[in-house]
């Protein structure tokens, strides 16, 4: 008997197709980081800061900017930290690698406020919207990685709402502080 059929799974996962493990590659790289959650959880504190001034064309504008200007933020931080072991050129193109999860986890929320934009002409709406999108993304990255570790599906559910209120706390929390 293996160790998933036993109950002490400890390091095994369920065996994937190709095609799955190319799924997982690609969203692994795009959404899956540490980074990308940061991301995803930071952009949605903004949008909803950002929601208490201005129109929708407001909202969606400094909300984009703001999502560059933290990922810039955080290609100059992961360079200075970096260059020190590495030269200023290959720190530099690690860091806009390394950071990209930052400006992938904002594209879903981005077109939902966007195509939401054509109907929805109140800004605490739009970042109703984005903050729902928010908890879908959290959902599939929890689901995602309980599914990953070959948990049951009552478990998988429930670790991926679990993920996903936890990821909503923490803006919550932000939102408290502003």
């Amino acid at each position: 008997m293996s160790d998933v059929q036993a109950g002490t799974a400890g390091d095994d996962v369920p065996e994937t197709t190709p095609r799955q493990a190319a799924w997982h590659r690609w969203f692994d790289l795009r959404f899956r980081t540490p980074v990308a959650v940061y991301g995803l959880i930071v952009y949605t504190s903004l949008i909803n800061i950002a929601a208490e001034h201005g129109t929708v064309s407001d909202l969606l504008i400094t909300s984009v900017a703001s999502l560059i200007v933290f990922y810039l933020a955080h290609v100059f931080a992961h360079t200075l930290s970096d260059h020190g072991t590495h030269r200023l050129g290959p720190a530099t193109a690690s860091a806009f690698r390394h950071s990209l999860g930052m400006l992938y986890s904002g594209v879903p929320t981005t077109l939902a406020m966007v195509i939401a934009s054509f109907t929805v002409h109140d800004p605490d709406e739009l970042s109703d919207i984005a903050t729902n999108t928010t908890f879908v993304m959290l959902f599939l990255l929890g689901l995602s990685a309980y599914t990953r570790t070959g948990a049951p599906v009552w478990l998988r559910l429930l670790g991926a709402i679990g993920t996903a209120m936890l990821g909503l706390l923490v803006v919550i929390l932000e939102l408290l502080l502003h």
